[in-house]
């Protein structure tokens, strides 16, 4: 640049200054595109394999169920793997092996149960409202559920305080409702179950989890017919003390 005019020189210079911004402007555009893409890569997995679940959940039994979890084990574990800070996917991780341990038949249900606590409460470290609060409400099901110490680590106290913080995370979910009213009922909080029953019910089904929320639906219709009649027979009995 030596021997060209000085007006030259100044244009060169600017051309490169423009070059190296276009360049820059780029590879800032391709790193976001790629993130978008990965974003929504993950999004489309996430829901395959919530209707994969569901389907196995719902809808199988026997051996071929506990063949269709085995797969959604690898499957899961392959997306926490692919997408180590994805707070939903560490929470499908839990549902889908807390849910198997349930229906599984061999020895290793409690193995599956402490993984599953583990993948809930890394999920609530990376995102507290990770599925908008399933990952509370599960755990909390999970405490519920699961024996106690020594053989495990169930605990009642704890597992109604996680139920409650899934609510204060979504109020209005239909699952994180009728999970804190199944504890209920269990525990014999029969019109307070009732309460949480009728929000459950009225929640419109989810269009991207139809297949899991029609079933639930049916159990939220029965566990309410069931605290219905628990309620009017501990009605009748006060009533009957009262006339003595």
């Amino acid at each position: 640049m030596k021997n060209l005019p000085q007006h030259l020189t100044l244009k060169a210079k600017s051309i490169k200054k423009l070059l190296a911004s276009v360049g820059c402007l780029v590879i800032l555009t391709s790193f976001i595109f790629c993130q978008s893409v990965k974003a929504m890569n993950i999004e489309v997995q996430l829901q395959q394999l919530s209707e994969h679940w569901a389907h196995t959940n719902f809808e199988l039994n026997g051996e071929s169920q506990e063949n269709a979890f085995v797969e959604l084990i690898g499957q899961v574990e392959m997306l926490t793997f692919n997408y180590p800070m994805q707070a939903d996917a560490w929470a499908w991780s839990g549902i889908i092996k807390s849910t198997f341990a349930q229906v599984s038949s061999s020895l290793s249900a409690l193995s599956y149960i402490k993984a599953a606590k583990k993948d809930f409460e890394h999920a609530i470290e990376l995102n507290s409202n990770a599925l908008t609060g399933a990952a509370y409400s599960n755990l909390g099901m999970l405490y519920h559920k699961a024996p106690i110490w020594p053989i495990a680590f169930g605990d009642d106290d704890i597992a109604e305080a996680l139920l409650k913080q899934a609510l204060v995370s979504s109020p209005d979910n239909k699952l994180n409702n009728f999970f804190y009213a199944q504890y209920l009922f269990n525990e014999r909080r029969y019109h307070h179950a009732k309460k949480h029953l009728l929000i459950a019910k009225q929640v419109p089904l989810r269009a991207a989890c139809l297949i899991e929320d029609k079933y639930r639906q049916v159990d939220i219709e029965l566990l309410l017919v069931q605290v219905e009649k628990i309620i009017a027979k501990e009605s009748k009995r006060l009533i009957f003390s009262a006339r003595r």
